[in-house]
């Protein structure tokens, strides 16, 4: 009688030892698209992105597991794991697999059937070579409860539903597209290309801000220091009047005297 191992025994790899992608052009691919992704949802609580994990879709077997390349769960919490298990969470609305001619049947007969299986909502294939998939980016979608093709546009692009974002090849690229307002999501250099951007206007007005402020607080300084010249040649200019008056009293006084004096002369 054979002893089946408890759950807690049961060990899930995080890692297989495996390159995470083909080529230096797929992974700018995963990186472009896990980068962007979590940059849209960094505000979504119960929005989870990754790529190059392993998905654990049967619980007790370590051996039934596929690695998405990037994946999109929504309705699961935002946080650190080792691995996504498909029985504690739930189905990922998304996952993209930037697929070569190496990983092409593994991408399209095995991993298309077990994510439309296993209730991925979303399945989008992109081949940045050109090696084989035509055209190179191809979309699936749930509904009457199979995978059916995502129609493109004319340009080429495929529309994410489950996102709100429109997706379209850029040379080797992908390239993500908010539908709702039509601005591109950034790749990782163009992202920092934008920080530092903002960072130097930032620093352009606060240096003007601190000029501005320089030259107010100058201002002021010469207005008080002009109102304390008035103020002290205000008062100068009372204690003058004041001594005017004081020498004046005592003319007229002297006056007095003189008219005094020469009218006794006159007697």
């Amino acid at each position: 009688m054979s002893i089946l191992p408890l759950e807690q025994e049961i060990e899930y790899p995080t890692s297989d030892g495996q390159p995470m992608a083909e080529s230096p052009e797929h992974l700018k691919v995963m990186i472009d698209c896990i980068s962007g992704l979590e940059i849209r949802y960094a505000g979504a609580p119960d929005v989870w992105v990754g790529g190059n994990f392993f998905f654990y879709y049967e619980k007790g077997n370590p051996k039934a597991r596929v690695s998405p390349d990037v994946m999109v769960a929504k309705g699961v919490a935002r946080r650190q794991r080792p691995n996504f298990r498909l029985w504690e969470e739930r189905p990922p609305s998304l996952v993209v697999e930037v697929t070569s001619r190496k990983t092409r049947r593994k991408d399209e007969e095995v991993k298309k059937p077990l994510y439309e299986q296993v209730g991925v909502e979303e399945y989008v294939l992109f081949d940045p070579l050109g090696e084989y998939l035509r055209p190179s980016l191809q979309g699936f979608r749930r509904s009457w409860g199979g995978y059916q093709p995502i129609p493109l546009e004319a340009d080429g692009s495929l529309l994410s539903r489950t996102t709100g974002l429109r997706f379209k090849r850029e040379g080797q690229r992908l390239r993500m597209v908010d539908v709702l307002t039509g601005e591109p999501i950034l790749w990782p250099e163009e992202e920092k290309a934008a920080r530092q951007a903002a960072e130097a206007r930032l620093l352009v007005l606060e240096a003007r801000l601190a000029e501005e402020t320089a030259a107010r607080l100058a201002a002021e300084a010469r207005a008080a220091a002009a109102e304390a010249r008035t103020a002290e040649t205000a008062a100068r200019l009372a204690e003058a009047t004041a001594a005017w008056q004081v020498l004046k009293g005592r003319a007229d006084g002297f006056d007095e005297r003189i008219l005094a004096l020469e009218k006794a002369l006159r007697q």
